[in-house]
């Protein structure tokens, strides 16, 4: 059983091996780790870990808190796969991809930058719709879209009266990149958090503006 972590922990020497024996004496292994963020002090780290079957999540969240300045932001289930180079290989297969570039990239962005669901949106006569969605996107829509046209990455308020009712119940955070120059828009959602850092809006739109370009 492998979950994913996202803990804030002190940005000095050792922290990061202090974590590790931490988790380690409860039977966890750190598979991957990534660096979502980094401040004056502190960092926000992503790591996936290995439990064995049956293990509690709440024995890693008590782990990892026992050290000083240790929080644990979300964990969640993780049943994605590992590779260090996960931006690159969807742009790559966007690009060769002969039919359904969009739904390729949909179906490979949750992995990508670690969230629930993504859909590509548009706006026409009738309103906002759903070009294309991954598996668990919601097939709920907005009934407006008030941050459409959107000219840059953003973090999107979550609690807006524009997000449906389900979305709300269900926590969902939520980002969002332009995808092209067409007007459509890469939306991502997170149910049940956590929210969105700005280095991962950034990634979000470094991305978003690579496979517009892509796309033409």
């Amino acid at each position: 059983m492998s979950y994913l972590l996202r803990v804030q922990l002190p940005d000095r020497p050792g922290s990061l091996g202090s974590l590790a024996v931490a988790l380690g004496s409860v039977g966890a292994d750190i598979l991957s780790l990534d660096v979502v963020e980094r401040g004056v002090g502190f960092a926000i780290d992503d790591l996936v870990v290995d439990v064995d079957a049956g293990s509690l999540p709440d024995t890693l969240i008590t782990a990892a808190e026992r050290l000083e300045g240790v929080t644990v932001d979300s964990i969640r289930p993780y049943a994605g796969i590992l590779d260090t180079h996960r931006e690159l290989e969807l742009i790559d297969q966007v690009a060769t991809a002969r039919h359904d570039r969009l739904q390729v990239l949909v179906d490979g962005a949750p992995r990508v930058l670690r969230v629930g669901w993504a859909t590509v949106v548009d706006t026409g006569p009738y309103g906002v719709y759903r070009v294309v969605g991954s598996s668990g996107a919601p097939e709920t829509r907005p009934a407006e879209v008030p941050w459409m046209p959107l000219e840059k990455p953003m973090l999107l308020d979550h609690e807006g009266e524009w997000v449906p009712d389900l979305w709300r119940a269900m926590n969902t955070t939520l980002a969002a990149a332009p995808l092209g120059t067409q007007g459509r828009v890469l939306m991502l959602g997170r149910p049940g958090g956590p929210e969105f850092r700005p280095s991962e809006v950034a990634r979000l739109g470094y991305l978003a503006g690579i496979i517009g370009t892509v796309l033409g």
